[in-house]
Formats: C-alpha cells, sequence, structure tokens
C-alpha cells in the first residue's frame, strides 16, 4: 500500500508540473494572441481529475483492495507508458501544449510525433483516458476505474472534443491543432 500511495503522490507531483508548463504555455499563446475557448469546463476537469488521485487512494485503503501482480504490474506498464505518451505530446507541441483549449491563429497544423497519425486525432487524450483506468487498477481500485472512465468519456466526448474542434473551426483554414490535444 505504500507504494501505491508513493505512485499515487507521484502522479499527484507529475499533475502539478503539467499546471506549471501550462501556465507558462498560456502566457506564450496569450502573447501571440490565442484565444481561450472552454473556460467553464476546465474546474470540471480538474476537479475530476483530482477526485481520481484521492479516489484511487481511498478506495484501496478502505475497501481493502489488494495488490494482485497479475493485474498491478501490467497496469503500472500502462500507467507509464501514458505518462510518456502526453510528455511527448507536451514536448512535441512545445509551448503551444495547454491543459486549456487556447488557440493561436496562424500557426501551422502540427504533424510530427504523434500527431503524424491522421488516425489519432488526440494521442494526449489516449494518455488520459490509459491513465485514468489504469492506475486505479494497479491496487485493484476498480470502481475508481469504472466511475473515472465514464465520467471523463462523458467529459471528453460531450464537451471538451467538441469545444476544441468550435475553437479550431474559427481559425482560419491554416490553423493549429488545439494546442490541448
Amino acid at each position: 500500500m505504500i507504494a501505491f500511495l508513493a505512485l499515487i503522490l507521484a502522479t499527484g507531483a507529475e499533475r502539478i508540473a503539467e499546471l506549471v508548463v501550462s501556465a507558462r504555455n498560456a502566457r506564450w499563446s496569450f502573447a501571440r494572441g490565442g484565444v481561450e475557448y472552454g473556460r467553464g469546463h476546465f474546474p470540471p476537469m480538474v476537479a475530476l481529475h483530482t477526485a481520481l488521485l484521492v479516489a484511487a487512494l481511498a478506495e484501496a485503503w478502505f475497501a481493502h483492495r489488494p495488490f494482485l501482480p497479475w493485474l498491478g504490474w501490467p497496469m503500472l506498464a500502462l500507467v507509464l507508458a501514458s505518462q510518456a505518451l502526453r510528455w511527448w505530446c507536451i514536448g512535441v507541441l512545445g509551448p503551444r501544449w495547454n491543459t486549456r483549449v487556447i488557440v493561436v491563429p496562424g500557426l501551422p497544423l502540427v504533424r510530427r510525433g504523434p500527431y503524424r497519425w491522421g488516425w489519432l486525432r488526440h494521442p494526449n487524450y489516449v494518455a488520459v483516458v490509459v491513465e485514468g483506468f489504469a492506475l486505479p487498477l494497479v491496487h485493484t481500485a476498480w470502481v475508481t476505474a469504472l466511475v473515472f472512465t465514464v465520467l471523463n468519456a462523458v467529459l471528453l466526448a460531450a464537451v471538451r472534443i467538441p469545444c476544441e474542434a468550435r475553437a479550431l473551426a474559427s481559425l482560419p483554414a491554416r490553423s493549429e491543432r488545439s494546442e490541448a490535444t
């Protein structure tokens, strides 16, 4: 259980690092005429992702969920792979990556890294989805994995991705993929 606590704390620290990078990148975007879209859905997203960490730990602790090696080790591998994909996205988008939906008019579409594959329109969200179910399952917190996955799917499909589509549609044809993708 102590190792799971350390994993959750490390994930929380990683989230804080993302917010620091995001704030710096938002300043960069706004200085170049960036426009933010969908500001209202950002607080619920933060709450949902914070709840994932708290709930995974609480469920594992209070429901006495065991660490099952046949499940926990593969899930840990998926968590680490999702982090690698997330930071690959951050690195490829550079200062245009953001946790918010901010678009800068006139920037070319990113076609490097995981964005070079047209069929994978939102690689950062793939990382979020994988981490969302895998992290709780490292310590068999299946209720948290299920609830987060459903709520996150609704938020992404019904709110976040359509918000990004509207933001990009508002730009001239030569536009940048949303910095949040």
